[in-house]
């Protein structure tokens, strides 16, 4: 894996660390991820690598562009719902960083711009 920003490295770890969590109390594993956390791990890491936002990347609960899929994302929001409230005990740093960048202001993000509005009815009150 090529050498990325620390902040997209951070936010890796922050990843790696709530499934970690997740995964050892709900499905009682030791150290290892079982199948199911495994595969939305890899899925989160490989989202997170293809941004298309890089550095600049929001939170993704505040990004324009929602790039999980429905299952995964659903999964995440759980990973995150359960694991979120622990991190602050069980990684602190990790936790406090992630709730400075779900605030942080992002660079606005330009939006396609709607071409000349066409009216096919050719009615002037609806003009």
């Amino acid at each position: 894996m090529a050498k990325s920003h620390p902040r997209i490295e951070r936010e890796r770890k922050t990843l790696e660390a709530m499934i970690r969590l997740t995964c050892r109390e709900r499905h009682d594993t030791k150290g290892e991820f079982c199948n199911d956390c495994e595969g939305v791990f890899a899925y989160a890491i490989k989202r997170l690598n293809k941004c298309s936002f890089g550095e600049d990347k929001p939170a993704c609960a505040h990004c324009p562009v929602h790039c999980y899929r429905p299952d995964m994302r659903q999964r995440i929001r759980e990973v995150m719902r359960y694991a979120g409230p622990r991190m602050i005990w069980r990684h602190p740093v990790l936790a406090v960083c992630h709730l400075i960048e779900g605030r942080r202001k992002h660079r606005s993000v330009p939006t396609p711009k709607a071409g000349p509005q066409i009216n096919l009815d050719n009615d002037p009150e609806k003009l």
